[in-house]
This record gives C-alpha cells, sequence and structure tokens, in this order.
C-alpha cells in the first residue's frame, strides 16, 4: 500500500467517525442542558434607557475593569456601534426606531442553552441554576470557539496577555447573587430601564406593559424564543404601522434569524466530536511520520545498492584494463595501472 492510499483511507475513517460521532449527539436529547425554572433574568425595556451609561460604569467597578479611553460621562461613544471586549462587558449603543433614538445594552445574553458552552470541549462555561453561564479559565486552552459559536458575539479575548490570556463576558454578577444582590448594572439604573426577576415573572412583566400601553411596544420579546431563550430579554419601541415586529429589533441591531431552536444544539452536534478528533489527531501524524521515515530508509538503502553497483562496476573496468595492460607491457605495468586507477577512483568518491 502506497502513503497516498494509506492516508486516503486513514483520512476518510476519521471523516465517518467524526460525522457518526456528531450525528449520534445532535440525534440525543432535544436539550443540552437543563432548564431552570425558577432562573433569574433581565428584562431590559429601550423605551425607558437614556443612554446614561451607568450600566457600563457599575458594570467596570463591580468586576475591577480598567478604566476606559473616554470617561463614563461622555455619551457620544453612544453613537458608535460598539462591541463587548475582554475589558468591556456592558456596553450602551444608540440606535434609531421609527425616527426615534433609541439606546441599547449589550451584554452576555446567558442562554438557556448557550452555545459557547456547547462549543467548549475543556467544559469552561457552565449554565448555573440561577441563570447565568459563568466560565472557569483554568481549563481554557484559548481555542476560541466559544466566540465563534456565540450568535451574540459577546465573549472577549485577552489577545494582549502573552502568558494566561483568557476569555472574559459579562458573568451576570453571579457572585452578587449568590450574595442575594442585584446584577451592579441593575442597582445602578436610574430609569428602572433594567428589571431584575425571575425569567417566567419577567415574561409576563413585559407581556402587561405591552398590553397596558398599546403602540408602545413592537409586539415581540426579544429572547424570550430567540436562540431557544435567554435570561437577558429586550422590549422596543413600536417600530410602525407599517413595519413588522421584528423591524424595532433589527433596528436594534438584534438578529432575528436565529430561530427558536437552541444554539447549543447545532454547536454540540458539530463540536461534540473534537474531543475524539484531538485524541484522533496524534495517530494521523504519528501514521504520517512512520511512513516518512520509512520512506527515507528505502531511499538510503535504494542510494546505497546504487553506489554497491557503481563500484563493481568500476572495479570490474579496472581489472579489465590492468589485464590487458599485464598482456602487451607485462604484469609491472598493470600494478601501476591497477594502482593509479584506484587511487583515481577514492579521491572521486571522497569529491562526492
Amino acid at each position: 500500500m502506497n502513503r497516498r492510499k494509506f492516508l486516503t483511507i486513514l483520512g476518510s475513517a476519521g471523516v465517518v467517525s467524526a460525522l457518526s460521532t456528531a450525528e449520534v449527539k445532535a440525534a440525543g436529547g432535544t436539550h443540552t442542558f437543563p432548564y431552570y425554572d425558577g432562573s433569574f433574568g433581565v428584562l431590559h425595556d429601550t423605551t425607558r434607557c437614556i443612554g446614561c451609561r451607568e450600566c457600563e460604569k457599575a458594570c467596570n467597578k463591580v468586576n475591577s475593569l480598567p478604566q476606559p479611553k473616554k470617561p463614563f460621562e461622555d455619551l457620544t461613544v453612544c453613537d458608535t456601534r460598539r462591541r463587548t471586549s475582554a475589558y468591556e462587558w456592558t456596553v450602551v449603543n444608540k440606535y434609531e426606531v421609527n425616527g426615534r433614538q433609541v439606546f441599547r445594552k449589550l451584554q452576555c445574553f446567558h442562554c438557556n442553552d448557550p452555545a459557547c458552552a456547547s462549543a467548549c470541549f475543556a467544559k469552561c462555561f457552565q449554565k448555573q441554576p440561577d441563570g447565568s453561564v459563568t466560565y472557569d479559565g483554568s481549563q481554557c486552552v484559548g481555542c476560541r470557539y466559544c466566540m465563534i459559536a456565540c450568535p451574540f458575539y459577546a465573549p472577549g479575548f485577552q489577545y494582549d496577555e502573552a502568558f494566561d490570556p483568557l476569555v472574559q463576558k459579562c458573568t451576570f454578577c453571579e457572585p452578587r447573587l449568590k450574595e442575594g444582590k442585584l446584577p451592579g448594572c441593575v442597582e445602578a439604573c436610574p430609569m428602572d430601564a433594567l428589571t431584575f426577576g425571575r425569567r417566567s415573572d419577567l415574561i409576563k412583566v413585559a407581556r402587561a406593559r405591552m398590553a397596558k400601553n398599546p403602540g408602545k411596544y413592537a409586539d415581540y420579546i426579544y429572547g424570550e424564543w430567540d436562540a431557544g431563550g435567554t435570561a437577558w430579554m429586550i422590549l422596543a419601541p413600536a417600530p410602525g404601522a407599517a413595519a413588522k415586529p421584528d423591524g424595532a429589533m433589527q433596528a436594534l441591531g438584534l438578529d432575528t434569524h436565529l430561530g427558536n431552536r437552541p444554539m447549543g444544539e447545532l454547536t454540540y452536534g458539530a463540536l461534540g466530536a473534537v474531543p475524539m478528533i484531538v485524541a484522533f489527531w496524534p495517530v494521523l501524524f504519528g501514521g504520517a511520520y512512520a511512513i516518512s521515515k520509512r520512506r527515507d530508509a528505502i531511499h538510503e538503502a535504494e542510494k546505497e545498492a546504487a553506489i554497491k553497483e557503481i563500484k563493481n562496476d568500476m572495479t570490474y573496468a579496472v581489472n579489465s584494463a590492468a589485464h590487458k595492460v599485464a598482456e602487451t607491457h607485462g604484469q609491472a605495468a598493470a600494478d601501476t595501472v591497477r594502482e593509479a586507477m584506484s587511487e583515481a577512483m577514492q579521491d572521486k568518491g571522497g569529491h562526492n
């Protein structure tokens, strides 16, 4: 079997095995994480938000994050469509909905079935009973699959940390929740734009506000079902009579095409085979290394055989020439010719 055929068979076996593993895991239970009926959440009413950035300031203080380049009192930063990062776990941006300026807070949505946790084969991310999605970097290998998997682009990576870079994001102030306190951003909001409570209760609160204020809100609670449901949910102002309810969410930079299926199920099926592939990889490269070493050994053996054959041919040529000289000039002359030709052969071989 030649090397190409071997690698083809080996690669095909690996792909089939990986796909089979993915199919089995994807076909498993309907959910990859338990749902906690009593979990907490936050309802962000964008009709109340004034873009004061007090939530950003509180998040920065509570989590001991580096101070931003521009102070929190500078509200012009909201004009730029910012994303969360490893050092900015929550940001506020300004949008326009139906001709009106609207502010929206961005942070980790703490999905019911988090794609980041499904994608992490090191199990650094965990969905907690309180609704938070937490991160333990002690086992993190820096693969950043979580960043790729997240449909909300929430996790950030410490690219400037050379020795121990970590993935960072909003923690839902989980340490504060354990102490019976509110998340820092919720506590700091002066306009009650952020409401904390049981997720199931928050959905009722949102529905009640929509029913009490006809025409004020879009008929859409973002996060109720999107991506399988999230702990953080959003109310948006009505987009206008002619616009669809999801138009307001899209105007706020929210993806309304994520579907209702938990994102974790999608990433779990595709990335669940990663540990098997990681384990299989050394076998693949070990086989390739063995093939390479065998090829080198064969090459050396062929080279030695060729050199031996050339030496035999040259020895035969020397003996033949010496024999002819001996017939015409005697044995002494033949010995001289043989000696001279042998020295020439050695010099030639040494130069090669």
